[in-house]
């Protein structure tokens, strides 16, 4: 089976679309960067790190610090699909990340989006 495009595609150029998303709810490019943070276990300054090597999505993923155990609580859709049926773990672990920022985008409070 073919590796899906989004694994190869290079993180610093989905970066700015996540802000860009939020952004235009009026949200910060600050939030983003904590969610992420949150989800992935960087820093920031090693997500900043991997911005600037430009590694692809699958690399940021895979060299995650400590992917956050609550990530497991996160349920719903993206793109037509429960993130929490997804079988292969690199794509959920971008699904989930895809529906944190999508909930940053709708409104809803950090301590509901970090499942606090």
């Amino acid at each position: 089976m073919a590796t899906p495009k989004i694994y190869t595609m290079s993180f610093s150029r989905i970066y700015p679309m996540y802000v860009q998303k939020a952004q235009r709810k009026n949200r910060t490019q600050a939030e983003v960067d904590e969610i992420i943070c949150w989800l992935t276990g960087y820093s920031a300054q090693g997500l900043q790190t991997q911005i600037d090597q430009e590694v692809d999505f699958e690399t940021f993923l895979a060299q995650a610090p400590a992917f956050n155990p609550k990530a497991s609580l996160i349920t719903g859709t993206v793109c037509g699909v429960r993130v929490e049926t997804i079988e292969a773990p690199i794509m959920q672990k971008i699904r989930y990340l895809d529906k944190l920022i999508d909930e940053l985008a709708k409104g809803k409070t950090m301590a509901k989006i970090l499942r606090e």
